[in-house]
This record gives structure tokens, sequence and C-alpha cells, in this order.
């Protein structure tokens, strides 16, 4: 197929930022009490996480909910958040991939997060130099699967869906991707997701 593709989006949690070690969550959940599964919804799809993600609360807000249910005192929840997060790495290889595109395609940044997401991507974990454009969920104060995300980051873009390609570990957001037109990637690990995107953008397609 002819080569039309302009832009690559990324998704950033589970994709440029993933959980690498499991052993800080899974020992938060056994001192509260709860399974592994239990802790990530209490952190990410609650009301107050969703409330986060769509930038109706700060970050910090929804955190301060979390102490509450679990009875912390300010340290404690501190300690919480930092052993929460302990197992999180940055994907140095495939954000230097994502920068090696960006001199000959629109790169951009897709992710449902809270309002510290781009500070931390800017310091901690430094990767937002790799995108042209950056779409917070929390910044538009809406979320994917949407498909008003989507049409967001295509305009900022100046892209047409057939032009892009979206990398993403849900097969829910890949699905609302793929149905307004954009090429979706299921994200399964970097190397795959680097070979699938260059084989689109030779014109090849994906297997």
């Amino acid at each position: 197929m002819a080569n039309k593709i302009k832009t690559v989006i990324w998704d950033m949690g589970g994709v440029i930022l993933r959980s690498e070690d499991w052993t800080p969550r899974r020992e938060l959940a056994s001192q509260y009490g709860m399974t592994l599964e239990e802790i990530h919804d209490l952190v990410f799809d609650s009301d107050s996480g969703r409330m986060a993600t769509l930038g109706k609360i700060e970050e910090q807000a929804h955190w301060k909910t979390i102490g509450d249910k679990l009875h912390l005192g300010p340290e404690t929840l501190i300690q919480f958040q930092e052993k929460f997060w302990a197992g999180d790495r940055l994907d140095y290889e495939l954000a230097d991939f994502i920068r090696k595109l960006k001199p000959s395609f629109t790169t951009g940044l897709l992710s449902n997060a809270w309002t510290n997401a781009r500070h931390v991507l800017t310091t901690s974990k430094p990767c937002i130099d790799a995108f042209h454009v950056a779409v917070f969920s929390c910044e538009v104060g809406l979320m994917k699967p949407d498909p008003a995300i989507y049409k967001t980051i295509l305009r900022l873009c100046s892209t047409e869906p057939e032009e892009a390609i979206f990398v993403d570990d849900f097969a829910i957001n890949i699905e609302a991707a793929n149905n307004l037109g954009i090429h979706g990637i299921l994200f399964k690990s970097a190397s795959q997701a680097m070979t699938d995107v260059m084989a689109l953008l030779n014109g090849d397609g994906v297997a």
C-alpha cells in the first residue's frame, strides 16, 4: 500500500512508561489487605481516580481521597505513593526510537493521565521532548476511548485519521482508534511495537 502516514501517536502508561517490577505494589496490597487488582482499581478506577483523569480534581486531591480511605497520615501517604510508583520505568530505547521519528513524522502523545503527568515526563521520566504534541486527558477533560480525544490530537497534529498510527496497550482504545480510521497497533512489547510501526511507515502493513 502507498505510504500516507504522517503522524505516529503513542500512549504513555503501559507503553513508554511501564510497571516493570510489580513487587512494590504487591507488597502494598498485602500490607493493606488488598489484592493487586484491588489496589490498582483503588488508584486508577475509583471515582476520584476517574475525576483526576478528567481533570476535575487535582492529582493530590485524588491521593488524599485514597489516604482518607486507608486512614493514612500525610507522611504515610507520601510513602504509599512512592512505593506505588517504585516499579515503574521509562523505556529509554523506545523514547529514543520516537525521537528518531520526529524529524520525518509528527509524533504525538495521547494519555489518560493526571495533572502531574506533564511535569513527570519533563523531570523524573524525561521524554516529553520526543513529541511535537502531547495531549493529556486531565488537560482536555476527555479520556480514551472517547472518540473526541482522538479527534483532538488529530486536529492538533493537522492529521487525518488515515494518516495516523496509534499505539496503546488497551484493546478498547485501539478499537476506538480503528473505528475512526486510525491505524491502531496494540502494544505487547517495545520490540513488537517498533517493528509494527516501521512496517506501517514502510507501507508493508502489520501482520
